[in-house]
């Protein structure tokens, strides 16, 4: 068999020998689902970017680096996938009449052909690398919903899916019929849990509907349902979490749980809210599982950890998690609550809404509707025999009242502040307008936190950075005279990542209430002060904490600076 065409330019080149050149076109003669340059990059014979630049110098096709190009979804549309995966070939922007078209082989002169008679449009082929070929279409593919009834198997109708509220009575689905939005929606749902994504975006726009699922704390988008679909969609989920479907105007609340397997049932929490073209829904995936962790994979350095199970202990007194929307405070107090639930401890929460469900603790819905608010929860909990509060927010004098009062009469109360870090929790309690020295007699600790994206251990890399830049970054000469190395991430990922990042790591400031602070807090001293005093006494803030897990290798200087930087 002569060798011709994009082999041939390779033996030319002296990139290939004949024999495997030979052998590679019989390959790919037997196997036609794989192409002659899938078949030598699979074989390690030629790197994809000496193949692309000998083929782009040969046939004067323009080179381009996929890896910087986020192709169009609506482009990606206007070809079948079957003709995509058949050609190995995928289309990235169109131009007026003419449509480019991304191929690692500008010989395959069928594809183009195929493609302008299936589309109608003019096709011009931009050449690039066969490695980054195959992951963008495998991905493009995936996000773009070209055929809904080929999603998944017959186990997309078969869920178990009940509405939050009402656990014993099935969802009513009259509302919607139409199968294959069923199993949209069915696939969405699994995808997130799979990819172990936090949170759900599910938005409309005036000509686009997208998909975003929140992993590792950052959105990524993972789907473009066609437009015509979003009010059916949006229909599908307000059902199956029993909202009122003809209410489009206002925003509502639901849940849905969603049963895996016997043992295993994840909760959604669901909001919508109306926006200029239609309802915008967020589901936060709430996994019970996620409180059993246990202490030890939270993140927290030695020293830290012994001071929250020390606090734990203590018969009374309270103790605050701050930090931002999403930082993982819910998780924390709920380790510490598993570490407390034993048969001789009567525990009780009041939260909106409860996010995730532990047998033997008592757990409460706030109904601001019915007047049943945090501050009347927690007079009900102090008739009832309490030895563990658990408060989901503080966010209003009474409310902080009432917990300072069941701190300071032998109970041990647990709450969350939406504060930046420790001190500013104890500045933010006075504004509230407790006086000083009740925040002084009942609080013993407070633990601010922000979740970082961990390092693939699989494909980190190291970072080389000046050690000018490291001192300004907070690291001491100590630090970089010791030998410091530290690790970036390989943003092109590997198979067991997502842009280099794989789960997360909590960032702690765990301050304890000392008796000079207390002074401070009674004299009516600043958020300021109470920084400088924990950090005589030795007590890591968020940035320092955040560095030590930077020298650890678990995360990179970069992922600290997004989430702890001033």
């Amino acid at each position: 068999m002569p060798i011709t065409g994009l082999a041939r330019c390779l033996v030319n080149a002296g990139l290939l020998s004949e024999a495997d050149a030979h052998a590679a076109l019989e390959e790919a003669r037997r196997d036609r689902e794989r192409p002659l340059v899938a078949v030598l990059v699979d074989q390690g014979k030629v790197a994809p970017l000496d193949i692309a630049a000998t083929a782009s110098q040969e046939f004067g096709v323009p080179l381009l680096d996929l890896a910087a190009v986020e192709p169009d979804a609506n482009t990606i549309r206007l070809v079948d996938e079957k003709l995509l995966r058949k050609h190995h070939a995928l289309p990235i922007f169109r131009r007026g009449n003419r449509l480019f078209v991304a191929v690692s082989d500008p010989t395959n002169l069928t594809a183009l052909d195929e493609i302008k008679f299936h589309t109608g449009i003019t096709t011009e082929p931009i050449l690039v690398e066969e490695d980054k070929l195959q992951k963008a279409l495998e991905g493009a593919l995936d996000a773009v919903d070209t055929s809904m009834d080929d999603l998944l198997d017959e186990d997309l109708d078969n869920l178990e899916i009940q509405a939050g509220e009402d656990e014993e009575e099935k969802v009513d689905e009259s509302g919607i019929d139409d199968t294959p939005v069923v199993r949209f929606v069915n696939k969405i749902l699994l995808d997130a849990i799979n990819k172990g994504a936090s949170d759900i975006h599910i938005e409309p726009y005036e000509k686009s509907f997208r998909v975003r699922f929140r992993q590792d704390g950052v959105l990524h988008e993972v789907a473009n349902p066609p437009l015509a679909l979003a009010p059916k969609i949006t229909a599908r989920i307000k059902v199956m979490s029993r909202m009122d479907i003809a209410e489009r105007r206002i925003p509502q609340d639901g849940r849905i749980k969603m049963q895996l397997s016997k043992n295993r049932a994840i909760d959604f929490r669901v909001n919508t809210c109306p926006t200029l073209f239609g309802e915008k829904i967020v589901l936060r995936i709430l996994d019970p599982s996620s409180a059993k962790l246990g202490i030890d994979a939270l993140g927290y350095e030695e020293d830290q950890k012994q001071l929250y199970l020390k606090n734990l202990m203590k018969p009374y007194g309270m103790i605050l998690v701050t930090g931002p929307t999403g930082s993982g405070k819910t998780v924390s107090l709920y380790t510490g609550l598993n570490i407390l639930n034993t048969p001789d401890r009567n525990i009780s929460t009041c939260e909106d809404p409860v996010e995730i469900n532990l047998p033997g603790i008592n757990q409460c819905n706030m109904n601001p509707k019915t007047g049943f608010t945090f501050a009347e929860a927690l007079r009900a909990f102090l008739r009832q025999d309490p030895d563990v509060i658990m408060v989901g927010e503080i966010r209003d004098l009474e409310t902080a009242e009432i917990a300072i009062k069941a701190a300071q009469t032998g109970h041990l109360v647990m709450s969350t502040l939406h504060t930046n870090d420790a001190p500013q929790t104890l500045a933010r309690l006075m504004n509230m307008g407790v006086p000083p020295y009740n925040i002084a007699s009942a609080v013993n600790l407070i633990i601010a936190q922000r979740l970082a994206r961990r390092l693939c251990n699989n494909c980190k890399i190291p970072d080389e950075v000046p050690e000018e830049t490291l001192l300004a970054e907070g690291f001491t000469q100590e630090d970089i005279d010791a030998g410091l190395k530290i690790y970036k991430a390989n943003h092109e990922g590997c198979d067991q990542c997502t842009s280099g990042y794989k789960g997360r790591v909590g960032i702690y400031q765990v301050m304890e209430i000392s008796e000079e602070m207390s002074r401070i807090i009674m004299a009516g001293g600043t958020a300021l002060d109470l920084a400088e005093q924990a950090a005589r006494e030795g007590v890591r803030d968020l940035r320092q904490s955040g560095l030590l897990k930077v020298k650890q290798g678990i995360t990179s200087l970069e992922e600290i600076n997004r989430v702890t930087k001033d």
